[in-house]
């Protein structure tokens, strides 16, 4: 069972117009691209009409309006996920969407979305509100996940804490965004968000920013003791086992993001587990039009048994009951 772990859409009364064939890129207040938005977003038809060619069963819905939103949008677009589960039955899969410092008012929204919609996933950036994933406001929001059995599906932030070395030529999204997810990666691990949360389960996007070619370096400076670190309350802190361990063992990295470019997937093979590895598009955003999508899915399949796990051999890290619903 082929299962899109990163597939966007976005509900048509968000839009303030109809985009018709037009692409609407908005800025974030820094002034930098922040998000394209076009008609493909909501043309959920089209959607499965892709998946069909391209051989894909079922997509994960998560949304970029949605992303760390206010209540009422969260709410829009998770009722939207939800009866695009039904208007197209097997096809979709909904995520939760809800601020992860939104307080008690976005808890409850994450138990609706678990408990009445059913989902098994929550989305979140990488940053957000000035803040990191290690910060201590977002303990409560990792407890209640945790509890729910809900995976955290990490996007990379669609605004930056911190823009301003981004300010041209598109950069932000190019390349701060991945920063953004390598950076998320470290913090999770070395803050102990994972120790403290054993039965936590963290899908990273874009293979975590594409952190496979800085794991030389980042275990490098994990010897405190040659940099000098150890011992430091900031810059000496060590998870509770090797970095290693929790990229093999406790977080999912997804293959998007890289607007199907099979070479990245083949880079990151060279560091990370296919075991831990799930198949992801990015569509309709950096990747929009089906042969694009097929020859993703086709490249993949080729690189042989780690291929068939990332198309379809490691979707129960994050749904458990698709093995049993491909078994049927």
């Amino acid at each position: 069972m082929i299962v899109d772990f990163q597939h966007h859409f976005t509900p048509r009364q968000l839009f303030k117009e109809d985009p018709g064939e037009r692409r609407i890129l908005t800025y974030d207040e820094s002034g930098a691209p922040s998000y394209t938005s076009h008609k493909l977003l909501y043309d959920l038809d089209e959607h499965v009409a892709m998946m069909d060619h391209t051989g894909i069963d079922a997509s994960v819905l998560t949304s970029g309006a949605g992303m760390c939103a206010p209540l009422d949008r969260s709410k829009i677009v998770n009722d939207e996920a939800k009866k695009a589960e039904r208007d197209y039955p097997g096809r979709f899969i909904g995520a939760a969407h809800v601020h992860p410092l939104g307080g008690p008012d976005a808890m409850r929204e994450l138990a609706r979305c678990a408990v009445d919609l059913g989902f098994p996933g929550v989305v979140i950036t990488s940053e957000v509100d000035g803040l990191f994933l290690d910060a201590p406001e977002f303990e409560p929001f990792w407890t209640e996940t945790a509890k729910r059995g809900l995976y955290v599906f990490v996007h990379p932030a669609l605004k930056l804490n911190h823009p301003e070395q981004f300010d041209t030529y598109d950069t932000a999204r190019t390349v701060g965004r991945e920063f953004s997810l390598i950076m998320a990666t470290i913090r999770l691990i070395t803050s102990g968000v994972l120790d403290r949360h054993p039965n936590l389960v963290v899908q990273m996007a874009h293979l975590s920013g594409g952190i496979s070619s800085m794991l030389g370096r980042i275990r490098c400076f994990q010897d405190r003791e040659f940099w000098g670190t150890a011992g430091n309350p900031k810059h000496g802190v060590m998870p509770e086992r090797e970095f290693d361990y929790y990229l093999r063992e406790r977080l999912v990295f997804d293959t998007a993001g890289f607007a199907g470019a099979i070479g990245s997937v083949k880079t990151a093979l060279v560091e990370l587990p296919a075991a831990r590895i799930v198949f992801a598009t990015d569509y309709p955003q950096e990747i929009r039009h089906r042969p694009s999508v097929k020859q993703f899915v086709d490249e993949i399949r080729a690189l042989g048994p780690q291929g068939r796990q990332i198309l379809g051999g490691n979707t129960g890290l994050l749904i458990p009951w698709a093995n049993k619903k491909a078994a049927e």
